[in-house]
């Protein structure tokens, strides 16, 4: 309930007189998420805080028309900053190297830093998670059945529309311990942490659990990308935490999202034969994948924790000295793509481990952002359509 002493507000009439326009088109901007309505004290209708319209009224009539959303997105989990990434005040780096994957994803989820927080087992549900895998072709990707893995967990939880924090975060749990369990390779059954239950099940050799973890923390939670906002316009449906998830899973198979580690992952295979051949034949294609960023101007730090933790690792030393030779050559700065291709190539593990190694991790992020977008008007991402096509005949 808003408290009409700490903030001046208007009422809807009065908004509707300071833009110009009909009060039903403010609460057309209301129910958009455009403009935030509040009940007062006593009094009846809804209002508005001046300091919100005027911001409102600042950005200008051809700008709210142009986009009729959300202009801003406010969230209090990341913060990228200098070249820097933080969780809720926490620099990444450092957390990446003192606390589990667990203690981060409950950061995101609930502000606190439980650092002995565990995930529990389901075992009833891996083996129904089992079954669905089983009858996908072998060569299905790992990414793809982790979507198949995610749909199957909703079907069956009829509590899935609860969105109270509480809930997504046991959802949270269980959907990321569930998919880790779930996958072949080696049974874990007396294993607590997810990195010592996924180590063995990427393929190749069983990889570093403290690198594992690294990469987990690293790759948690990352602002806006395309597919946090994909999982926050779900949210704002009032889709449940499994459908959030599987619309995050959709955009990370984009090509210029989740599969770049893969596409890093081919490259440094073609650099360890031929270094300036694979850079050159990149470059002809349209670009070096697992270089520079769209936000980080000169350095990425995620790659910098994780290239540096290889660098100096006896089961990271050939494929190093490849990534070492690429990155004198190729006239830009690593990104966390190619340290996770790098990683890849260390445990000889399959092409796309780096992907299901995103996903994992950002399921925790995309859940983080559901609970902030239940706490927010619902359907407020609602852009308004510029029509370019015929028109019709009158």
């Amino acid at each position: 309930m808003a408290n009409p002493s700490d903030e001046r507000y208007l009422t809807t009439a009065e908004v509707a007189r300071r833009l110009g326009v009909k009060d039903t088109t403010v609460y057309a901007y209301a129910s958009r998420g455009m403009l935030r309505s509040h009940r007062l004290p006593g009094r009846r209708g809804s209002f508005f805080r001046q300091d919100e319209v005027d911001e409102f009224v600042a950005q200008g009539r051809d700008a709210r028309q142009a986009s009729g959303a959300v202009e801003r997105i406010r969230t209090e989990l990341t913060l990228l900053d200098d070249d820097l990434l933080y969780y809720r005040g926490h620099n990444v780096g450092e957390l990446a190297l003192t606390v589990s994957f667990e203690a981060v994803a409950g950061l995101l989820w609930t502000g606190e830093l439980e650092k002995t927080r565990q995930f529990p087992r389901y075992d009833s549900l891996v083996d129904i998670v089992r079954t669905a895998r089983a009858g996908l072709p072998p060569e299905t990707g790992t990414v793809d059945a982790m979507k198949v893995a995610v749909a199957v967990l909703g079907a069956v939880d009829p509590l899935r529309f609860d969105l109270s924090t509480p809930a997504v975060v046991r959802v949270g749990q269980k959907l990321i311990g569930v998919l880790v369990d779930a996958m072949p390779g080696g049974e874990t059954d007396d294993a607590r942490l997810i990195t010592q239950r996924l180590a063995g099940k990427l393929g190749g050799r069983p990889v570093d659990i403290g690198l594992l973890n690294i990469a987990l923390v690293l790759l948690a939670d990352h602002d806006l990308a395309v597919s946090t906002v994909a999982a926050r316009v779900a949210a704002s449906a009032r889709a449940h935490p499994y459908a959030v998830v599987s619309a995050g899973l959709g955009a990370v198979d984009g090509r210029y999202h989740g599969v770049q580690s893969t596409l890093a992952y081919r490259f440094l295979s073609d650099a360890m034969d031929n270094p300036l051949r694979a850079i050159a034949e990149r470059q002809r294609a349209g670009g070096l994948p697992g270089f520079g960023h769209r936000i980080y101007q000169a350095h990425d730090p995620r790659a910098d924790v994780l290239l540096g933790l290889l660098r100096g690792h006896p089961d990271a030393a050939d494929v190093m000295a490849t990534v070492d030779a690429v990155i004198i050559v190729a006239d830009s700065f690593p990104n966390v793509d190619l340290a996770l291709a790098a990683l890849m190539h260390a445990y000889d593990l399959r092409p796309d481990a780096g992907e299901a190694i995103f996903a994992l991790a950002r399921t925790a992020g995309w859940l983080a952002h559901a609970i902030e977008e239940y706490r927010e008007p619902g359907l407020r991402f609602r852009p308004l359509g510029v029509y370019t096509g015929d028109r019709p005949e009158r």
